[in-house]
């Protein structure tokens, strides 16, 4: 991981809008909030980070989650980023099925680089960004555009990796509810390298959402392993622990992330 990128960079700003005809469904899906890193992609890199979980969530008793995010730099020190998540869920605990898609709302955004403050010497950094923009309604019943934004501080000690996390969402609305979904979130992002390379790391994040418009709030900690198998290829087994009643409960992530040079 690194948290190095330039002290000025181009703002690019990724905006998006469309409409989907929802599911019949009478609640929106929303999956927990994922701190992020600010490990900004090269120029002409296409990063595709996807998780598979297997989860119990609060409403249903099992569920299953392609969870991606596919991030382009543009620039250095900016990329383009959208983020979703597809879940087949199952009726309430106590029977093993899936019957019915919940896809998550789609958020497309630009990461941007803001500073960096660097001392070779000692291995220590303070870096500093933010990430902003609309959200699309693709979850069963979500009714209008939303937007999210968050503000990054990070800092390295050695091989020691953390990022904080902090901002608020304003989701699609829904069918059946009179307001949106209006929250604040926040956490961390935490990678400690296991050797000089960082070929193996050691992860995990703390976050959660405390909802402003009503809903259940939502918490939870992961930890696991990540390996780099090539330059070009991470493979990574988190598990997770959900803190409040309103997100997962508990689960297991398999993450695979590869990298493409699409233009140079």
């Amino acid at each position: 991981m690194s948290l190095s990128f330039p002290r000025s960079g181009v703002l690019a700003a990724a905006l998006a809008s469309a409409t989907l005809a929802p599911a019949p469904a009478a609640a929106q899906v929303r999956r927990r909030f994922e701190p992020t890193d600010l490990d900004l992609t090269p120029a002409g890199t296409l990063e595709l980070d996807t998780q598979f979980s297997y989860t119990e969530g609060p409403d249903a008793g099992r569920v299953i989650t392609p969870d991606f995010e596919a991030s382009l730099g543009l620039v250095q020190g900016v990329q383009l980023e959208v983020d979703g998540a597809y879940a087949v869920e199952g009726p309430p605990v106590g029977r093993f099925s899936f019957d019915h898609p919940a896809p998550d709302n789609l958020w497309i955004s630009s990461k941007i680089g803001i500073a960096d403050f660097r001392d070779e010497a000692s291995g220590r950094a303070w870096a500093f960004g933010a990430q902003l923009g609309p959200k699309v309604p693709l979850s069963p019943g979500a009714r209008g555009a939303g937007y999210e934004a968050l503000g990054l501080v990070g800092r390295t000690v050695r091989r020691a990796h953390v990022v904080m996390n902090l901002g608020g969402f304003v989701d699609p609305g829904t069918d059946d509810a009179r307001r949106r979904p209006v929250a604040i979130e926040g956490g961390f992002d935490v990678e400690l390298d296991l050797d000089a390379e960082g070929v193996w790391s050691l992860t995990g994040e703390l976050g959660g959402v405390a909802f402003l418009s009503g809903e259940d709030h939502q918490g939870h900690a992961t930890g696991g392993v990540t390996w780099s198998a090539t330059p070009s290829l991470d493979l990574s087994l988190v598990g997770l622990l959900g803190l409040f009643g309103g997100g997962d409960r508990a689960g297991v992530l398999l993450g695979v992330t590869p990298r493409f040079a699409i233009f140079p």
